[in-house]
């Protein structure tokens, strides 16, 4: 094996949605005793790997109009993450750094040379983490939209006491496996993506069954109860501030001027404590960005990783 190919024993058959922008290859890999579904498009020339790790409710599905594009100059691997998509749903106390396990023993086994990541909103952060505790694997890092969940800080005892009693009631299965059947019905979940994004004309069928099938998969609804209650604990996610002070390679901000979920403020509070990070705000695109305005997104990457990651070398 390659360092750019894959066993042909590891690929499985097309997943049932259909995608007419995707011509690449499906696989499904045994990690850590769970199943994680993943996909890859080999570029014989390609000067440096790309991989692609999606955001809270997405899958490899959500780059549909990314891989292809971006595999024109580079080969490009995306994962679905554990608890989402096509992969495994198991209960199990699930971090960022659980994830960023995930995608550096991915890189271990698939790709070994240093690599681009590329995330959208917690696949971002995932990125983030991975760049910062993996430094040998990763080349550049770019950051579609990325979150700040690290725990507030809340000085009074009385406060942090109510805070915590408030989570405890929200992370009960009785109120959370409700919420996640009424979550997952197709005008809930429209509502939600029409918020995610500035553009109704994305807002698709096909996004919509991109969005709604993992729902539907064995265990979803107990992943999602464990996925919630990991969210809300203290120990879920890293600083990110501080991550990002002490990157050393090159990174990239993305943001949806239109974001309503992550504000562009934000962005521009990172770009001062890092002069290696880079901010492209993009218009009229919302969370998304990457699905919503592929064209700049994949323009910008591709432009990035040229001028910036492989300029240098």
């Amino acid at each position: 094996m390659t360092n750019t190919q894959l066993m042909p024993t590891q690929i499985s058959v097309e997943p049932k949605i259909a995608n007419s922008n995707f011509c690449g290859e499906f696989g499904e890999w045994m990690w850590r005793g769970w199943k994680i579904r993943y996909a890859y498009i080999n570029n014989p020339k390609s000067p440096v790997p790309v991989l692609l790790v999606h955001g809270f409710g997405g899958s490899i599905r959500h780059w549909r109009q990314n891989i292809s594009e971006l595999a024109k100059y580079h080969s490009v691997y995306a994962v679905d993450l554990l608890g989402f998509g096509a992969s495994d749903k198991p209960v199990t106390p699930y971090t960022i750094k659980l994830w960023v396990e995930q995608i550096h023993e991915f890189w271990q086994t698939f790709v070994r040379i240093p690599i681009v990541l590329v995330g959208n909103s917690i696949g971002s952060l995932t990125c983030l983490q991975a760049a910062a505790t993996y430094p040998e694997m990763v080349r550049g890092v770019a950051m579609i939209s990325l979150p700040d969940m690290s725990e507030q800080n809340i000085k009074s005892n009385s406060l942090r006491f109510l805070q915590d009693k408030i989570v405890g009631v929200l992370t009960l299965p009785i109120v959370l496996k409700p919420l996640f059947f009424l979550l997952r019905q197709p005008r809930i979940v429209k509502r939600w993506a029409s918020f995610a994004y500035a553009c109704k004309e994305a807002v698709t069928e096909e996004l919509l069954e991109i969005l709604m099938t993992p729902a539907r998969e064995q265990g979803a609804v107990h992943a999602f109860c464990a996925i919630l209650k990991s969210m809300m604990s203290k120990d879920f996610s890293p600083c990110i501030r501080s991550i990002v002070t002490d990157l050393k390679l090159p990174s990239l901000l993305m943001w949806g001027r239109e974001d309503r979920m992550i504000p562009l403020s934000l962005a521009h509070s990172l770009l001062k404590l890092n002069p290696q990070l880079q901010l492209v705000e993009l218009e009229n695109a919302g969370h998304c960005a990457h699905d919503e305005c592929p064209e700049r997104v994949n323009f910008e990457l591709l432009y990035w990783i040229r001028n910036q990651v492989l300029a240098p070398a």
